[in-house]
Parts: C-alpha cells; sequence; structure tokens
C-alpha cells in the first residue's frame, strides 16, 4: 500500500482539484477575574476579621493577621482574585457570617 504525503502548503494547490478552506483557530477568551476586598470599620474585632480571613479565604494564622492589619491600616485589602461566581460567593458568604454575628463588616469585589 503506497501512502502519499499530504502537502498543506498553500503554494500547492491540491491535486484533485478541490480547493481547502484555510483552517480557523478558535481562541477562548479566559473569563474575567474579579478581586475580594475587605473594607474597614470601627466596630467590627480585628479576631473576627481574622477567622473571616482563616475560615473563607483559606489563609494561615500569620498571612490572615498581616491581611487584617493592611485593612485596618489602609482601609480596605485585597483577600482574593476569583472568577465571579466564586468571588460572589465569598462576598455573600463572609457577609451573611458577619451579620449573623453582629457585625458590620464590608465584603465587597470588583472587576480586576
Amino acid at each position: 500500500m503506497n501512502v502519499e504525503p499530504i502537502c498543506m502548503s498553500q503554494d500547492t494547490p491540491p491535486e484533485d482539484g478541490v480547493d481547502l478552506l484555510p483552517r480557523t483557530v478558535e481562541k477562548t477568551e479566559k473569563p474575567p477575574l474579579y478581586k475580594v476586598l475587605l473594607l474597614n470599620d470601627d466596630y467590627t474585632p480585628m479576631e473576627f476579621v481574622v477567622h473571616i480571613l482563616e475560615r473563607f479565604f483559606g489563609m494561615s494564622a500569620d498571612a490572615a493577621h498581616g491581611i487584617m492589619l493592611t485593612v485596618h491600616m489602609k482601609g480596605l485589602a485585597v483577600v482574593g482574585v476569583y472568577s465571579h461566581e466564586i468571588a460572589e460567593t465569598k462576598v455573600t458568604q463572609v457577609m451573611d457570617y458577619a451579620r449573623r454575628n453582629q457585625h458590620p463588616l464590608q465584603c465587597t469585589m470588583e472587576k480586576e
């Protein structure tokens, strides 16, 4: 059985007279990412903020303490970057948990 190599060069027309369409490569865009932010207030205890960061964002105690200090000193901090659905879920979880514990902690998200 003889097999002839197929030439895919655009300079050489196909031998059987059939015109081939050029291949189109579809590029899929990555979904946009969203920053989840914690905002400072004068009422939520620092220990509660550390607990939130450990519980909902999986941070170590040291990392959570550092982010909490950033929130306290600068007024806000990015605590994670996620897809829209995950960021929205994290914000909702934090806000619900803070309300259940009677703290005015604010958590929000914005497009990166």
